[in-house]
């Protein structure tokens, strides 16, 4: 069933801050993931400068790629697990007046402000001391776009009825951990040892702190700034601070800058991290000098991501596409690093690629393609660990793994904790092979977008091939019933891994699953034709790819098994023969459903027993495909599908759907699209404000939901303007929901940096900026035409 319908959006009354009054500790861990603020190198959660990690707050920065894998013991078993680690904290500022105590909050009164134009988080708090004393402050902190080493936290202090010598503490703390998420507590934690602090003979603190099992090396330097301000310096093992004291009078405002560079050993182009750190402190410029120039680039990134719509969600909207330009940016294009499902701005799956690129990168195509090949180039850098899996299952080609950190390794987690029963559970999500068609339909995608043929000659192809041959490997032959099968596998779904009382896991033919790999093969024929002949012939040689297995390919991708009962397509083979939940009975018991399997296990039974999703499984077919291209993909395997099967389909599993995923509302709001926008629509306004209202109930304090995000988005970008990019051009097919009225956007494509699409209820018009770009061919509903730059055509609908 679809979610309520959000009521409005009053959390953002002006679209371009997000605003919080006053101090509430059941949501600090929200708002601190929500006001985070980064640069695509680093993410530095909201969390106020006086605080520390104390189950309130969590003020934790992490670095795009620095990952430490440490062992631990879990119900008897020693497990290994890697994750993003959690930087030496830059934060920590506080401060008193004469014989006071340190502050260490919450104030008497705050406003906290998220400026998303900027990228500056403003913090406004009165301070009342144990003695009545009253100080305002005003806090200003970025994580610079223009220079993303550099992070800046401005004081400003007005005492109200006290005079005397403020003293103020400004730090670098190294003794930290990762207990950012309570149930991967009673695992290792530490994974930072000192290596070093102190303050140099310019003045500027300096930290450093090895990751514990891995060369990693963090180097922190920080320069502080005030006028008539007396200095000294405090340092232990793991913590250096600067300890100034200014004279402050009654409403004479007294400003602090701390100005901290950070520096990996990851990092290119430098001697060593303490040294670029270093010099980077000392020559960054005044607060307003850094601001301006973080400003500005803000600008540029805003002007990229132009989406114009009538209707109120548009804060939510710019949220959003915030944290999308936060997590993953020009910074993050040459350090190697994939995309975190949830972000750079908490500990939530330890910081690990999953296949939630597929929603990002479908959005950054048409956006910031520089930035969905760097992902592309990521997974490629892998693919030999991929071909290692492979060979370890016995198969050929490559496997990419469910989770992804480090060196391509499969990271899943062996075993998972259930809260509600206590029990360690084994954990089978590793047999979601589907990833590997994630990483196919992307780098697809990426090409038919950029045109990028270098990129699909130098990697792309080779990618696909590699992940076309696996499924042709790990497809076995049904002589009974003439088919090829896909065995022991996991789909989207999540909730199913096994057969009601089987002794192994995995499910056999998930519709899903076999679906894309039958399209994998066919495009990895369509990728060797797009190669120029002397790089088809490189390529095929390189991996020993001989006619007869390109035949294999066709031959299996034309006769995979898809299974069917009841006139819809069967999530898997034996889907039909589970049980039906006693769906009102749960609802009156429990009024969240998300975790049905939690609930499930809890009470010893099993979600493998029924009919019942976390999320979008066989309807993810029609989130990366138009309903003719499922129904070509569906023909091609020999089931003449027709229109009715969609609707059938959806509304078949939606009422078998708790939508335990942010990604859930996404894939039905596109999916509705096509058979009912209203519903459409209530699920699209539940996806864009995912993460502002925290809709799963507490996890995006633990880092917000990337994939999420994005696809609310490309809902507004691609689902509503029915934009698809295919065949050598942009193909249009508006169907706004009644509550929308106009959409307007500029794309990057093929080339092109502006090409802009406005959609109204009776109009499409298309522009190309002038430039020496090839022309561009459109196609909306049977009308074709041919666009050159400068020119601007309307079509009428």
């Amino acid at each position: 069933m679809a979610p309520d319908p959000p009521a409005g959006y009053p959390d953002m009354p002006d679209p371009w801050t997000l605003r919080y009054q006053g101090f509430d500790p059941d949501e600090e861990g929200l708002r601190e993931a929500l006001c985070a603020v980064g640069n695509g190198y680093l993410v530095s959660r909201g969390a106020a400068p006086e605080a520390v990690a104390d189950g309130v707050h969590y003020p934790g920065t992490y670095l795009a790629g620095c990952y430490d894998r440490a062992e631990s013991t879990v119900a008897g078993r020693v497990v290994a697990n890697e994750d993003l680690v959690n930087c030496p904290n830059w934060l920590p500022l506080t401060f008193r007046a004469p014989g006071g105590a340190w502050f260490a909050g919450p104030p008497a009164e705050q406003t906290v402000e998220l400026d998303l134009r900027r990228g500056v988080l403003t913090r406004r708090a009165l301070v009342v001391d144990e003695r009545g004393r009253r100080t305002r402050l005003v806090q200003r902190r970025l994580a610079s776009q223009a220079r993303p080493h550099l992070l800046a936290l401005e004081s400003t202090f007005t005492p109200e009825n006290w005079s005397g010598p403020l003293e103020v503490r400004s730090g670098l703390d190294g003794d930290v951990a990762n207990t950012g998420v309570a149930r991967y507590r009673g695992l290792t934690e530490r994974h930072l040892v000192p290596a070093g602090q102190g303050v140099d003979e310019a003045g500027l603190l300096r930290l450093e702190a090895d990751a514990a099992n891995s060369p990693l090396r963090i180097a922190l330097c920080a320069r502080v700034s005030a006028s008539a301000a007396r200095v000294a310096t405090e340092c232990r093992e793991g913590w250096a601070a600067h300890l100034l004291t200014l004279d402050a009078e009654p409403a004479r405002p007294v400003t602090v800058t701390k100005t901290v560079a950070v520096h990996t050993s990851r990092d290119r182009a430098i001697e060593t991290p303490l040294r670029a750190s270093r010099q980077l402190a000392a020559d960054a410029g005044s607060f307003d000098e850094l601001l301006a120039e973080h400003t500005l680039r803000w600008s540029e990134l805003w002007r990229r991501c132009r989406i114009e719509a009538d209707f109120d969600g548009s804060g939510p909207l710019h949220l959003n596409l915030f944290h999308l330009l936060q997590t993953y940016s020009e910074h993050s294009v040459d350090l190697d690093v994939g995309v975190p499902a949830r972000g750079l701005h908490g500990e939530a799956y330890r910081g690990h690629v999953f296949w939630d690129e597929l929603f990002v990168l479908r959005l950054l195509n048409l956006r910031f393609p520089e930035l969905a090949r760097a992902v592309l180039r990521y997974r490629h850098r892998r693919l030999d660990a991929a071909r290692r899996q492979a060979h370890e299952l016995g198969l050929r080609g490559a496997v990419y793994p469910w989770q992804s950190a480090a060196d391509g390794r499969e990271e899943s987690q062996q075993l998972h904790l259930n809260p509600l029963s206590g029990r360690w559970l084994p954990d089978h999500s590793h047999l979601q092979r589907h990833v590997g068609s994630a990483v196919a339909y992307n780098i697809w995608q990426y090409y038919q977008a950029s045109g990028d043929r270098e990129f699909l000659a130098a990697a792309g192809a080779e990618s696909l091939l590699e992940i076309a041959r696996f499924w042709s490997s790990a497809a076995s032959y049904d002589r009974a019933h003439g088919h090829w099968s896909i065995r022991g596998v996991l789909g989207p779904d999540e909730y199913h891994d096994a057969y009601p009382g089987a002794a192994r896991p995995g499910l056999d033919d998930n519709a899903y699953t076999n679906v894309l790999a039958s399209w994998v093969l066919a495009r990895a024929q369509d990728a060797l034709d797009a190669l120029p002949g002397y790089r088809r012939d490189e390529l095929r040689e390189r991996l020993d790819l001989d006619d007869l297995e390109l035949d294999r390919w066709q031959e299996v991708g034309r006769h995979l098994h898809i299974p069917f009962h009841d006139g819809v397509l069967s999530q898997f083979d034996g889907y039909e023969r589970l049980a039906e939940l006693d769906w009102r009975a749960y609802r009156l018991r429990y009024p969240d459903l998300r975790r049905l399997d939690r609930i499930l296990e809890a009470e010893g039974d099993s979600v493998n027993r029924y009919k019942a999703s976390k999320q979008a499984d066989a309807l993810m077919l029609w989130f990366l495909f138009s309903a003719r291209e499922v129904r070509d993909l569906l023909r091609r395997l020999g089931h003449p599908a027709g229109h009715e099967l969609l609707r059938r389909t959806a509304d078949y599993y939606l009422r078998r759907t708790v939508h335990g995923s942010t990604l859930s509302s996404v894939v039905h709001a596109w999916v509705l699209t096509r058979s009912d926008r209203r519903a459409s629509w209530r699920y699209f306004r539940d996806a864009l404000v995912a993460d502002l209202r925290d809709t799963q109930h507490g996890t995006t304090a633990e880092g917000v939901h990337l994939g999420a995000m994005a696809g609310a988005v490309d809902l507004l970008q691609r689902c509503y303007t029915g934009l698809e990019v295919r065949e050598d051009a942009l193909w249009l097919d508006p169907r706004l929901p009644s509550a929308l009225g106009r959409l307007e956007l500029d794309l990057r494509y093929r080339g092109h940096w502006g090409v802009a699409i406005a959609v109204d209820r009776r109009t499409v018009t298309v522009s190309l900026r002038e430039d020496r770009q090839e022309p561009v061919r459109i196609h909306l509903r049977g009308t074709e035409a041919t666009i050159r730059p400068g020119e601007t055509r309307r079509f009428h609908l």
